[in-house]
């Protein structure tokens, strides 16, 4: 395609990765589906119920006021960024030490990544990232001209990162350490306590981290962590503030159900946010007007929605897990190995298989629609910076459960049984 062109594409944009989730759908089109078994998408991580009725009546006379057509400030309205300051303080505890001065809102918490990256790292610096990593994390890091620096975890860990692995992974190009949780692909909630660790070391290190909390309102067990607390009991330094090293990212996308209208936050210190308002004013002058003052003063109201679809996506993961493993004693099957947020991540049984031709196999002959470990760059070889298909740990495939409701995943686990069920169980381990 490029050869079409009367110039040249730049070589950071042509090592990007292209988009994955296009590829499955292009796997999906060699499925014929009939009303008895229809194409069950699970590829992308959102949930497949709309906001609440109220969002929709707030946005609808929103819409209709002129002023929501005009420029907005660079980090957004005011009352959304002190609402969800305020949503914070119920998410993390009341003695959450966050204000509206620490929040830029965004065209999408993608939109919060790269606008981190732009103000953190120069051309050939270095971002660590744990692998399975987020693509588009990688994606942009690549596109920036910054090298991503994979940090293996492995499904014995529960796919959490170890701090020594990362601590021997820093250099003085390192610029900062990229956590996702609850994990995009892996499904893996990171403790309190090792973010607390992992904060530690990017204080001594002199880094940022970054904490990607895209998926925190689908954590039921209680609040995600304590960093963000005056009074946090983890153990970091006695004079350590959040401020000094933390970036947190989150997404109104997943919570309020509203992907389509592209509104993200990327919460930091001040002294930081004003860097970021430099990389913001070129990426998108202002966040779209009309869903920031439509949802600002509905985010205390909601939460009653966001508590029901967490509960609904727990019971979700739970019919997942028992529907997919019911083998009746077979351990020749699939296994959940980490779930929670959106996803799970699942080993296959197949002996001599990797997870592109299963996921393939998946989407063209039973209409099941997910992606596998290979996309999120799993697994890596380290040293080659290569993504190693075949062998025993390119096994995995993300299932986005969110997507589909219960009696519809019942029907791919059902899908997934039958497949096992049709070979041979030399051919299955």
């Amino acid at each position: 395609m490029d050869s079409q062109l009367g110039f040249k594409i730049s070589k950071n944009t042509s090592n990007t990765t292209t988009p994955p989730i296009p590829q499955a759908g292009i796997w999906a089109k060699s499925y014929s589906p009939t009303p008895s078994k229809p194409l069950l998408d699970l590829s992308q991580g959102v949930l497949g119920t709309p906001p609440p009725p109220e969002f929709f009546a707030s946005l609808s006379k929103i819409s209709a006021d002129p002023a929501s057509t005009k420029y907005g400030g660079i980090a957004g309205t005011l009352a959304l960024r002190s609402a969800l300051a305020g949503e914070m303080k119920v998410v993390y505890g009341e003695d959450t030490d966050v204000s509206a001065e620490d929040v830029s809102l965004t065209t999408g918490c993608n939109m919060a990544f790269a606008a981190a990256v732009l103000v953190l790292a120069d051309p050939g610096d270095e971002v660590i990232l744990p692998v399975p990593w987020y693509f588009n994390h990688q994606m942009t890091l690549t596109m920036l001209g910054v090298k991503p620096v994979a940090l293996q975890t492995y499904p014995e860990d529960g796919f959490v990162p170890s701090l020594e692995r990362c601590a021997n992974l820093i250099t003085p190009k390192t610029k900062a350490i990229a956590l996702v949780t609850p994990n995009n692909p892996t499904g893996a909630i990171y403790s309190s306590v090792t973010l607390a660790a992992f904060a530690r070391l990017a204080t001594d290190k002199g880094v940022a981290l970054i904490i990607d909390e895209t998926y925190r309102d689908f954590i039921t067990t209680g609040a995600p962590h304590s960093l963000f607390s005056f009074s946090s009991s983890l153990d970091l330094p006695a004079n350590w503030s959040w401020r000094s090293h933390i970036i947190h990212l989150f997404s109104f996308s997943k919570s309020y159900c509203i992907p389509g209208h592209r509104l993200g936050a990327l919460v930091a210190s001040p002294a930081l946010q004003q860097h970021v308002h430099t990389a913001l004013d070129c990426l998108q002058i202002c966040p779209s007007q009309a869903p920031q003052l439509a949802l600002a003063p509905l985010l205390p109201s909601m939460r009653s929605f966001v508590r029901a679809s967490a509960a609904a996506l727990a019971r979700r993961h739970e019919i997942f897990k028992d529907e997919l493993e019911s083998e009746g004693g077979n351990e020749k099957g699939w296994k959940v190995v980490a779930q929670s947020g959106c996803f799970a991540f699942v080993r296959h049984p197949f002996k001599g298989k990797g997870s592109r031709e299963v996921a393939r196999i998946l989407a063209s002959e039973h209409g099941v629609v997910v992606l596998p470990g290979v996309f999120f760059g799993y697994p890596m070889d380290e040293t080659s910076g290569e993504v190693v298909e075949g062998g025993e740990l390119d096994r995995y495939i993300r299932f986005s459960v969110g997507n589909l409701g219960d009696e519809a995943v019942r029907s791919v686990c059902g899908r997934l049984r039958g497949w096992v069920g049709s070979v041979a169980m030399d051919e299955l381990d």
